[in-house]
Formats: C-alpha cells, structure tokens, sequence
C-alpha cells in the first residue's frame, strides 16, 4: 500500500482526529501504529521547526504530500513571536520560507501562538503574555495580515497557557477575537492551556469558556503537562503547559463538554513532545490517548448545529502597509526578559520591575500575583538554559 493509498478517507467528516508530527523519531514511533492503520485524519505540522534542516527526509516529505494532497495537512508555528514590539529579520525570514511552504504544500490552515518570546535569541525565548492594549492589538493585527499574505489560506492563533492576573485571564477570549477580525481568522482553543488557567486562578470551566468566541474555533488542541511547586504559596500546585506527559483526564473531560460548543471546529490535535515519549510504555499511552480522543470525536460528529460555515478568508483584500512597530513596547519587553531570565529570587525579580519602565505602566505588574511571576522565571530560565 502506497502512502497515498493509505491515507485515503471515503467520506468527509466534519471534524478529523489528528495528531501533532514533527520530525522527531519519538513522536514518529508512538504515532507509526495509528498512520499504518489510517487512523489519523489530518496531521498538524510544526512547519518553521525545520526552517534550518539541511535536509528533510523523503519519507517525511511523502507523509506531508499525502495529507496535503487531501487538505489534511494544517501548519502550526512555534517561533514567529507575534507580539514582539520590534519587527526582526528573523521575522522577515519567517515569512518568506512560510511562503516557500505554501507553494509546495497546500496547508489547510496556518496558525501561531499568542504572545511574544523572552530573550533576544531567536530560538532559545519563552513564549509570554503582553499587555492588551491597542498598541499590542495593531501590531498582532499587522503580523497576522502578513503571515495570511504568505500564506493565502486561512489564519488562527492558540489561546495562551500563561498569565500574571485573574482580570488577563477573563479578557484573554475578547483580545484574541479583536487580533483574529481583520483577516476573518479563527481560534485553536487549547484545553490543556484552558485546563491551566482554570487550575491556576482557581476559576470555574462555566464562567471562563463563556469568555471565549467560540464561533471562532476551528481547531481544538489536547495534551498533557506537568505540576510545579510553588516556593512562595507550598500549598498552592502550578500546571505547566510542558507537553511532556499524557492527557489528563480533566483535560478529556473539557473535550467532552467543549466539542459542541465549537459549530465551526474541524480540527481535533493530540499533541505530546518527543521528549516524553522516549519508551514504549509511553507511546503506548499515546496511542490510548489518540483512540479516547478519536471516540469523542466520533461521537460529537454530527451533532454540531452549524449555520453556514465560515471559511476564515479575509472577507475584503488585504495589503500590508509598512511594518507597525513600538519602541516603548521593545524596551518593556526586553527589561521583562531580562529580569525574568536573570533575577535569582522572587524578591530581586520584584526590585527589579518596580525600578523598571514596566513599573506602573500598562503592564500591570503590581497586581501580578506571586506565584505565577515565580512561574515566568522558571519558564523563562529553563528555555535560555536549553538555547
């Protein structure tokens, strides 16, 4: 059986069970069972992870051609940093080997993360929140026009895991709307991240997904984390959005009462990191996570009340005018990372922010609560250690 063979579907389903595959011989070998039996319908793709691989394999590329022959094939960003102040070569490169992409595969949609990266080093930041402000939503709208222009399909941004304050979790839904209306763009709604805010703000499921513009949702993420202790709060559990573990049952739990919720979802993503899934007893837990979530999916397909489909293309021509940029913000965000990546306790990270331009400003940063600017630190010093 050819590859082409072996992925062809009878019937159209409205929402597809997918995994997240990479090149990576971890997340290749749990997930090879479920693509030799043709079980996964769509695959998530994070494109720019390659962007410096000398060479991809022919088989890869094969896989890719298969699904996106089929309009199965969606491309995730990692490293575009679509909330930075300051616009980057880096950025610019990003852009045009997007474009070189969507000339040779046919992505069904493309997104990107919420949020701009710590460190100055393109690759070795920590993705994380700004403020909602109307400088930060021109520039997130400005960014989004540009990554459409390259790549003439459909646009959409995930839901961020991370915040500093209750009031940013509540407002994170409408924010995400306003960035996503100029290109008629769409959400992934990432229910581990959802999952995360719950937990960490002590806020209930009814009250935060209320919040969120559902109508957008075009793509659900599921996927697994890990718990960090707090030194500040030795009660008090923080859920990370690591990647690294099995799906949780409450996060299965949020899929079940979501999926009818979403009249435009297509896309359901099972995501895990190679790095945890390095024995078989692991990656067979993959694959029990992929089947709960295929007969959830199963089950909520055709009960979805949709009223005219929305296809998420710019409803008017889009033309990019010249690069919006913040000066003021590029600082904030350079003397936040800074402090985050460096500051050796809480209590220096707190000197530091009151003596810096972040100190009342739109940030905010007086009324972020401890253990979650504890949390920043962790996050931002173990990916510079890792870069």
């Amino acid at each position: 059986m050819n590859a082409q063979e072996q992925h062809t579907v009878k019937e159209e389903p409205e929402i597809l069970a997918s995994i997240a595959c990479n090149l990576d011989a971890d997340i290749l070998s749990a997930a090879f069972p479920l693509l030799e039996e043709g079980r996964v319908e769509a695959i998530e793709w994070s494109f720019d992870t390659l962007y410096w691989t000398a060479q991809v394999p022919y088989w890869f590329t094969e896989m890719l051609l298969a699904y996106s022959q089929q309009k199965r094939l969606i491309g995730h960003g990692v490293y575009f940093s679509l909330l930075s102040g300051k616009w980057t070569k880096e950025q610019q490169h990003w852009l045009e080997q997007l474009k070189q992409l969507s000339s040779q595969y046919s992505f069904d949609h493309i997104t990107e993360h919420f949020g701009f990266f710590t460190g100055q080093n393109f690759h070795s930041g920590a993705p994380l929140h700004v403020p909602y402000t109307s400088t930060t939503l021109r520039i997130g709208q400005d960014r989004l026009s540009r990554i459409y222009d390259a790549c003439e399909c459909p646009v959409g941004l995930e839901n961020l895991a991370f915040s500093y304050a209750l009031d940013e979790v509540k407002q994170h839904g409408e924010f995400l709307e306003k960035l996503v209306e100029p290109v008629n763009g769409f959400l992934i709604l990432d229910l581990h991240n959802l999952y995360c805010q719950l937990h960490n703000f002590s806020i209930s499921y009814d009250g935060l997904i209320a919040l969120y513009p559902l109508h957008r949702v075009r793509e659900i993420h599921i996927s697994g984390g890990s718990w960090e202790e707090s030194a500040l709060v030795p009660a008090k559990k923080i859920r990370r959005d690591t990647h690294d573990g099995a799906v949780p049952e409450e996060v299965f739990q949020l899929l079940e009462l979501t999926l009818p919720k979403c009249p435009n979802l297509k896309y359901v993503v099972l995501e895990q990191l190679g790095s945890g899934l390095k024995n078989e007893s692991s990656r067979a837990r993959f694959r029990q996570d992929f089947m709960k979530m295929e007969a959830l999916v199963q089950k909520s397909r055709g009960s979805l009340h949709r009223q005219g489909e929305n296809q998420f293309l710019p409803l008017q021509s889009l033309q990019p005018g010249s690069v919006i940029e913040d000066d003021l913000l590029h600082g904030q965000q350079l003397q936040l990372s800074h402090i985050l990546e460096t500051a050796s306790s809480y209590e220096e990270a707190c000197n530091l922010l009151r003596s810096s331009s972040l100190a009342e400003s739109v940030w905010k940063v007086e009324k972020w609560e401890p253990h979650m600017l504890e949390t920043a630190m962790s996050i931002a010093q173990k990916w510079k250690r890792q870069g």
